[in-house]
């Protein structure tokens, strides 16, 4: 299974962040083919006081090439599209295969 995580650090505003992240990307990310699972983590704490980061998107394929394959899609280009146009300079984006 390959994972796409997105790590979406602390926006200045909060309120304007969530509310897009809630009612815009989400319903994009819901309509990606081929996702496997969809795991969103708001994240309020950090093993040694504030973390910097606000959201973790964990996103789960069933390989490399469903992952390629959905990025491509129109639906995958409108989450791309949308995360640019609201936290370009927020968001870290990495991927990997499961290993448990």
């Amino acid at each position: 299974m390959t994972i796409l995580y997105a790590l979406f650090r602390k926006p200045e505003e909060l309120e304007s962040f969530d509310r897009h992240f809630q009612e815009s990307l989400v319903p994009l990310l819901q309509k990606v083919p081929g996702l496997r699972g969809l795991q969103l983590t708001r994240i309020n704490g950090a093993a040694l006081g504030e973390s910097k980061y606000h959201v973790v998107a964990q996103l789960s394929f069933d390989n490399r090439r469903a992952m390629d394959e959905a990025l491509s899609s129109k639906e995958g280009k409108a989450v791309v599209r949308d995360i640019m146009s609201f936290a370009a300079d927020l968001v870290t984006v990495f991927f990997g295969e499961q290993i448990i």
